[in-house]
């Protein structure tokens, strides 16, 4: 099973799931602990090969898929008798909960998508592609710092992108290579997230200076009725790292009126 943290409320009993991107691990969600454990019960999760979910037996797995990963996530909802969940993903971890709330829906009482993917643009398709060719002949790191630098661009993301970088760190190539390899087949199911509608209360929180992925989201949300969104001023990718007061009022509002 997957690697998790608790932090339990006295009085709530309603939760939030939260789950990183590729490369990270729940350590990313340190600055929203406090806040968080504060009003609901808190479940931080480890996804497959990050963080404290290293296990032989990924060894094995020759390929990684959306729909394996969520019910992985599932299984450790299912272990803990969490019927349903508020969930929150950054990056890579909003495609994950958004495959899970096509496929559980009654398990997901809201989505909380930070630095949501759900297009690439041309300079991330071509980004995609460079890397796939490449990926078995350069080191994962350097592909990694790469593809940190083109998202997270300017001086202000540096802790963001040392965040990130010094997380993926603790991966090792035959992981980055199955993860990378996940991501370059991810259109169609993106494709359909967009086209689909869910009916679930969704809100995406981006930031301002997330070039590669806040066009797509502003016009995602205009065609679903279930969606909002919130574009933070001033902030890049991980808005969660980078604009941490606001990423946290701004979340913890929207999931209070639900």
């Amino acid at each position: 099973m997957l690697h998790y943290t608790l932090y339990r409320h006295k009085e709530s009993t309603d939760w939030v799931t939260f789950v990183h991107g590729a490369g990270g691990s729940s350590s990313i969600w340190f600055k929203q602990i406090r806040d968080f454990s504060r009003e609901f019960n808190v479940l931080l999760i480890d996804l497959r090969g990050h963080g404290k979910s290293k296990s032989p037996a990924y060894d094995k797995l020759q390929t990684y898929s959306f729909d394996v990963i969520g019910d992985e996530v599932i299984e450790v909802l299912d272990h803990l008798k969490i019927s349903d969940s508020h969930f929150v993903g950054i990056s890579l971890g909003t495609i994950i909960i958004r495959e899970i709330s096509e496929r559980y829906p009654d398990r997901v009482k809201s989505l909380v998508l930070a630095g949501a993917i759900m297009k690439m643009n041309v300079r991330g398709q071509v980004l995609m592609r460079m890397g796939f060719l490449l990926k078995s002949i350069i080191p994962y790191l350097v592909l990694y710092k790469l593809f940190a630098f083109i998202i997270m661009p300017r001086k202000k993301h540096r802790e963001s992108r040392y965040l990130f970088i010094e997380e993926a760190k603790k991966l090792y190539q035959k992981e980055f290579i199955r993860w990378f390899t996940l991501v370059t087949q991810v259109n169609p199911l993106l494709s359909f997230f967009r086209i689909k509608d869910i009916n679930i209360p969704t809100l995406y929180v981006m930031g301002q200076e997330d070039y590669m992925f806040l066009p797509s989201i502003t016009k995602l949300v205009k065609d679903h009725r279930s969606a909002m969104l919130e574009v933070i001023p001033d902030c890049g990718h991980v808005v969660n790292v980078d604009k941490p007061e606001i990423f946290n009022e701004t979340t913890l509002k929207f999931l209070k009126t639900l």
